[in-house]
């Protein structure tokens, strides 16, 4: 089954007295637990693709569904509630709260949907501990070096058991060894948990690597799709 369709999505801004086509006419199926990587240079259009993916944005013309049902078709309050259930987020900066503990940052979601208290705990420190922070969960950003802010940024992200995790650059704040483990943390969220994965990175080596189909954009276009065979295993060489 399809997590996401794109039909025919186009975005087109207003930058003085032109209009500037982010996006023009992009088609494109994800399947669900695939990992999908978009690359491209800057302006190519890929950032904006993941923003109308979290219904951060809404299109110009054309659809996005996320299995099988039409974002155009929500309200405002609507969409809010799809980024809250059905998306996660990371992305370059950490976006954690420096007054929070881990586990209070991971738990943030969940307050903010309603849940109780005692599942709000349990959720996160099963997270925390996924993703090897247990032990720090008392510990506030400050406290925490980069990567282990990411983590929890990831950890985050899950907490709702989303359909969608749409990554936005998320080790460009990064040392490389530090990108290293948080890509293999992406990666095994894909594998164990099942979680359909779009990450935009402007490293194709990156997305080669980790991701099992890389999409290139250029000028709001796909203009390269490449997949793995799904036989092939995503184990890290060298």
């Amino acid at each position: 089954m399809n997590a996401v369709e794109a039909l025919g999505l186009t975005k087109a801004y207003r930058m003085g007295g032109a209009t500037v086509m982010a996006l023009d006419g992009v088609t494109l199926s994800i399947e669900e637990g695939d990992f999908v990587a978009v690359v491209g240079r800057s302006g190519s259009g890929k950032s904006t693709f993941l923003h109308l993916l979290g219904g951060l944005d809404r299109p110009s013309g054309g659809e996005i569904r996320v299995k099988g049902e039409a974002l155009s078709s929500k309200s405002p309050d609507q969409l809010a509630a799809y980024r809250r259930q059905s998306v996660g987020f990371v992305f370059q900066s950490f976006n954690l709260s420096t007054t929070m503990s881990a586990l209070q940052n991971v738990e943030l979601p969940l307050l903010l949907d309603g849940i109780g208290s005692w599942e709000r705990r349990e959720r996160a420190r099963e997270l925390l501990d996924a993703v090897g922070l247990d032990e720090r969960r008392t510990h506030r950003p400050s406290q925490l070096s980069g990567g282990e802010q990411q983590r929890v940024a990831v950890a985050r992200s899950l907490v709702n058991r989303p359909a969608l995790l749409l990554a936005d650059e998320p080790t460009g704040n990064l040392d490389s060894e530090t990108a290293r483990e948080v890509l293999e943390l992406l990666q095994r969220m894909n594998v164990e948990r099942k979680v359909t994965i779009v990450m935009v990175t402007h490293d194709r080596p990156t997305a080669d690597q980790y991701a099992r189909r890389v999409l290139e954009f250029s000028d709001g276009r796909v203009v390269s799709d490449i997949e793995k065979p799904r036989t092939t295993p995503l184990a890290q060489e060298g």
